[in-house]
């Protein structure tokens, strides 16, 4: 799975601010991170980033609001959703153990979709070895077809493919 977390795919030509006691303007934040400004806001939105200071309507950013976007992007590189990142965040406030909880289910849920793509992969490369020129009139590729219509996943549907040869 491929995404781009609202980054930014070209630096933006807008003109430094500086701002007071050290705050970051969304544009500056946007720089420093990567993200797009729309982005930033929906995190705010979403309750990922602690809404800003506003100065003459403006939003002002903490430079410490760097580090959490950071965080965000790390977690969804991770494969964690908007959703379980605020878990997530709300649990490091709060038990350790909630936290390890989450990090533990997310982590069979990428064991299982490591298994699924491994599969996949697999049996794509076995199709593309067969001999057969149309792969439907492969007995292997028939004994899949018959197992994923059993209710097998691909990976066991697959291990059929394995189970019997070619003639």
């Amino acid at each position: 799975m491929s995404c781009s977390h609202g980054r930014q795919s070209t630096p933006s030509s807008a003109p430094e601010v500086n701002t007071p006691g050290d705050l970051l303007t969304i544009g500056e934040l946007a720089r420093r991170t990567g993200v797009t400004t729309s982005a930033l806001r929906y995190y705010e939105e979403v309750g990922l980033l602690p809404p800003p200071a506003r100065i003459s309507g403006q939003r002002r950013y903490p430079k410490s609001a760097a580090r959490v976007v950071g965080t965000i992007l790390l977690y969804s590189d991770a494969g964690f959703t908007l959703a379980e990142q605020k878990a997530l965040m709300a649990s490091r406030k709060s038990t350790c153990g909630e936290w390890e909880r989450l990090a533990r289910r997310k982590l069979a849920e990428l064991d299982e979709q490591i298994a699924r793509a491994q599969a996949a992969r697999d049996a794509i490369r076995h199709g593309l070895r067969c001999p057969h020129e149309d792969i439907t009139q492969c007995p292997n590729f028939n004994a899949g077809i018959t197992a994923r219509l059993a209710g097998q996943p691909l990976s066991r549907s697959h291990q059929q493919l394995h189970g019997q040869r070619t003639k």
